[in-house]
């Protein structure tokens, strides 16, 4: 059977037309497999993939609260002189003027505080007069602060100094059973005073290589945390653990 010419172009553009459908069918069913199914709730997904396990019931544990002692609002007995631009110059009065400079002290000298009036401090040694406080630094000699963990936490970390003489303590609530851990590895150990005034575990302030220590509380109450100075003082930093 021979065609016409109009009849071929009809006849080639109903192949074409015909190609084009297949061609779009079988894109349709490709994607259709490709096309991730849908969860039951109708959130689309790359893959079945199991859920994650839940997180285990309890409260997350807080890091260590960081307990330092005040240092305004006490009565300074000692000092060190930093001052930016030294030498510190010792005045007879609490006031800048002329004629009235009595000494000059380096840096890191240590000064005996007699009394503290409008920023300034009065001394008695190494040379009696007056210097300006805020080219000193200086601590409160003594301190008692309570120790309380943040919600969910069972430690805290105490920083403090003491400059001179004095006596910084920290008190811990404690029951009968729990376990203490006291680790202060550059620093020295607290005396651990026990709610009824004893000393608890007496032979920790005498190894001098102790970081860490352990114990289980014997009675309920507060326990003291103590440490002493009767010379120039020091720094101090350790880790109180209560579970």
């Amino acid at each position: 059977m021979s065609f016409k010419p109009k009849q071929l172009i009809v006849a080639s553009v109903a192949g074409l037309v015909t190609a084009v459908i297949v061609a779009a069918i079988a894109i349709q069913w490709r994607s259709s497999q490709e096309t991730p199914a849908a969860s039951p709730q109708g959130t689309v997904t790359d893959s079945p993939v199991p859920s994650a396990p839940s997180q285990a019931p309890g409260v997350i544990e807080s890091p260590p609260i960081v307990v330092r002692p005040p240092t305004t609002g006490c009565e300074i007995t000692m000092a060190i002189v930093q001052d930016p631009d030294p030498p510190l110059n010792v005045r007879r009065a609490p006031q800048v003027q002329e004629g009235n400079i009595v000494g000059q002290l380096p840096n890191n000298t240590f000064i005996s505080v007699v009394n503290e009036q409008d920023g300034w401090l009065e001394i008695s040694d190494p040379v009696p007069g007056w210097v300006a406080k805020n080219r000193t630094h200086s601590s409160c000699p003594n301190v008692r602060q309570p120790i309380q963990f943040l919600p969910g936490g069972n430690s805290a970390i105490i920083q403090g100094e003491i400059i001179g003489g004095g006596s910084h303590s920290y008190t811990l609530e404690a029951e009968a059973g729990q376990t203490l851990t006291v680790t202060a590895e550059n620093s020295i150990f607290p005396y651990i005073i026990t709610p009824d005034g004893q000393l608890l575990g007496d032979d920790v302030n005498a190894n001098d290589d102790l970081t860490e220590w352990t114990v289980m509380i014997p009675e309920s109450g507060t326990y003291t945390f103590e440490l002493d100075s009767n010379f120039r003082g020091f720094t101090y930093e350790f880790l109180v653990r209560l579970e």
